[in-house]
């Protein structure tokens, strides 16, 4: 495994263009126990920072929230030495001072998700980590100090509840998001989050908010190909500003990449199995994630 810090990116097309610009950038393929990553992962250089780019839906957009493979996509970068990742994702706004083409850095997830497998660990092996603060401090510290580099407001917190989709909220249920203490809402953070911290890599979040989802009354007599070309047009605005946030926080974060945080030790309380019970060979495949705690015989 690579040893030298690297930072993941996961994101959307605007993301993947920006680092395909950069010159010396390397498509590479990984192979997981949970079958193909979204997309070829491209490893570039950021100012001087190792950065590996996955484009969640893959190329042309053909997973859908439910069919994204995150546990393929957090073991390959893992695999890779990713120990940071900051990814981005389009939601929907459930306040009223939450505005499309403004960015947030969100603290706090409700989970609806019901249909995607949420753990690597599903057998033979009972882990339970801690995931109150489902963000990384210091990731969100360090957007939060980047986001001078945007010329839009940076919203510092937010309650993202992601739903299963690829529906969109009834009225009823956008209501009942806003009455929980949701500010946001989004299809994709799920289990993405959690799967980094079983990974033991920091993780944050920037949200794009497009629109404000259907508690909020659309004008009058705007057509419907007329509200998805405004939301389009507010998507591709906030890309280029989450580019440009996440650009700058690489770069940041190339000064306090070796600072240690407690994501980095997710497992360390996790393992409730009695360890000396375990047997290394059928755990062989997780070797990535378990061999801080488990002895594997490096002949084997």
């Amino acid at each position: 495994m690579n040893t030298k810090p690297i930072v993941g990116v996961i994101g959307g097309t605007g993301l993947g263009q920006a680092l395909a610009a950069q010159s010396g950038v390397e498509s590479v393929t990984v192979e997981t126990p949970f079958g193909p990553p979204s997309s070829p992962i491209l490893m570039a250089n950021w100012n001087g920072q190792a950065v590996a780019f996955l484009s969640r839906h893959g190329d042309g957009h053909v997973f859908n929230p439910s069919q994204v493979p995150y546990r393929a996509n957090i073991f390959a970068l893992k695999t890779l030495g990713v120990t940071h990742i900051l990814a981005s994702g389009a939601t929907g706004s459930l306040r009223e001072h939450i505005r499309p083409r403004e960015l947030v850095v969100p603290d706090q997830i409700i989970d609806k998700t019901f249909r995607r497998p949420s753990t690597f660990f599903d057998a033979g092996i009972v882990v339970h980590v801690e995931f109150a603060q489902p963000f990384c401090p210091m990731l969100r510290r360090t957007l939060l100090e980047c986001a001078s580099a945007v010329p839009t407001k940076v919203h510092d917190g937010g309650v993202y509840v992601c739903m299963e989709g690829p529906q969109f909220s009834t009225v009823a249920e956008s209501q009942m998001h806003r009455a929980w203490g949701g500010d946001l809402i989004g299809m994709t953070c799920m289990p993405e989050a959690k799967l980094a911290r079983e990974a033991e890599i920091c993780y944050a979040l920037v949200a794009l908010p497009t629109d404000f989802d259907c508690w909020k009354l659309h004008e009058p007599g705007k057509t419907g190909v007329a509200l998805l070309t405004e939301i389009i047009g507010n998507l591709e605005q906030s890309t280029q500003y989450a580019v440009r946030l996440i650009q700058a926080s690489v770069s940041a974060l190339a000064d306090r990449i070796h600072d240690d945080c407690t994501c980095r030790h997710a497992l360390e309380l996790g393992i409730w199995s009695d360890k000396s019970k375990l047997d290394p060979h059928r755990f062989r495949e997780l070797k990535p994630l378990l061999e801080k705690y488990i002895p594997f015989d490096p002949k084997v």
